[in-house]
């Protein structure tokens, strides 16, 4: 029998919210890593199945924890993400860990701040840096956003060996087509946040990026929630237009893709880059269904009124059953589930800490 988790990173622990297929009945168990930092949760399934956590202390700083069983137990990975001593730099924050492509079952990236780029081969024992993106020719203009400068997405194409793209705020889009080895700047027709001026190709803001799921039309697309609206790119990146209409906001964090059908995707609109709330206190979910050309607000359940508290980059997913599951969570701990694709909302059975990041995956009877 299939079982749902929702693995759930806050700044107090992660926690982790079980269901079966229908997602009426919830249970919730942790908090794992109690009192420390969890800023990102993955389950890599490619071989056998290992649950990845990137952690971090007020006194003992960032790593990665790897569970074979899990969560049940954890091991600390000695050997995470770290600068060089003479780098100039050092890792603050792991914001992301993102599996490599299926004929790489070892492989692993992970995205840091003071923003850069780690891989392992290994399943994550040792990482090394990618030169290629962390001494970027631009390096000397990136500039921190307010969450600071960090890569925090990873997308990997699995269709073109050897490409990647990396977001990185507020630096902006890179595209790698070598495994790596060099990276293009990819924020053509994106807005400048933070202008550089001896590097005018870099300061775009983006929050989160993301490919269509399903298969027809979706090899050369990208989207992006970005510091100052929604874009698409119709050529992996390399240009960027637009796609606001409906939204009530140009601002917002999170964007998840439907995994099956390609011209779907949600986004959680926020009002503005100062005040970083609900538009009138209704938190909302916007869906397209005509690949950015239109976005509409959906479903009800969500606090119509009196909610003042975000939805963070990576506080929203999908776990990819049909009907499609959402999953979103907010700086004020509340996390909010849809079984029926975004039409109906409600409340898991929990109020958490400050919500940092949300994964939903589906396990077999034998996974956990």
């Amino acid at each position: 029998m299939s079982e749902v988790v929702v693995m759930v990173g806050t700044r107090k622990g992660a926690f982790f919210c079980r269901s079966d297929a229908a997602r009426r009945q919830w249970t919730v168990e942790g908090p794992h890593f109690k009192g420390w930092d969890v800023g990102y949760l993955q389950l890599d399934t490619r071989s056998e199945p290992t649950l990845y956590a990137g952690v971090g202390h007020f006194v003992y700083g960032p790593s990665i924890q790897i569970s074979k069983d899990f969560g049940k137990t954890w091991t600390q990975v000695e050997d995470s993400p770290r600068y060089a001593a003479d780098a100039g730099r050092e890792v603050k924050r792991i914001w992301c860990i993102e599996p490599g492509r299926r004929d790489q079952p070892q492989r692993l990236y992970a995205g840091v701040d003071e923003a850069g780029l780690f891989v392992t081969d290994d399943g994550g024992l040792h990482w090394e840096e990618v030169p290629g993106l962390n001494d970027h020719p631009t390096r000397p203009g990136w500039s921190p956003g307010a969450g600071g400068l960090c890569c925090h997405r990873v997308v990997v194409d699995e269709e073109q060996p050897g490409r990647l793209w990396v977001g990185i705020s507020a630096v902006g889009v890179f595209r790698s087509d070598d495994d790596g080895a060099s990276w293009e700047v990819c924020n053509e027709g994106a807005p400048i946040v933070v202008p550089s001026q001896d590097f005018p190709g870099i300061g775009s803001c983006v929050h989160s990026l993301v490919r269509p799921g399903g298969e027809e039309g979706s090899a050369e697309i990208l989207f992006q929630q970005n510091h100052r609206g929604v874009f698409r790119s119709d050529d992996g990146a390399k240009t960027w237009t637009e796609k606001q209409d409906g939204l009530p906001s140009t601002f917002g964090f999170p964007m998840v893709a439907h995994p099956r059908e390609p011209k779907t995707l949600f986004t959680v609109p926020l009002e503005s880059d100062e005040y970083r709330t609900p538009t009138d206190g209704r938190l909302a979910v916007y869906r397209t269904v005509d690949g950015g050309d239109s976005w509409q607000p959906v479903g009800t359940g969500l606090p119509e009124g009196g909610c003042y508290t975000a939805v963070l980059r990576h506080a929203f997913d999908a776990d990819g059953l049909d009907p499609l599951g959402l999953y979103l969570g907010t700086t004020g701990g509340r996390l909010h589930y849809s079984a029926d694709g975004g039409e109906t909302w409600d409340a898991m059975p929990c109020s958490l800490p400050r919500i940092q990041s949300v994964r939903a995956v589906v396990l077999d009877g034998g996974d956990s």
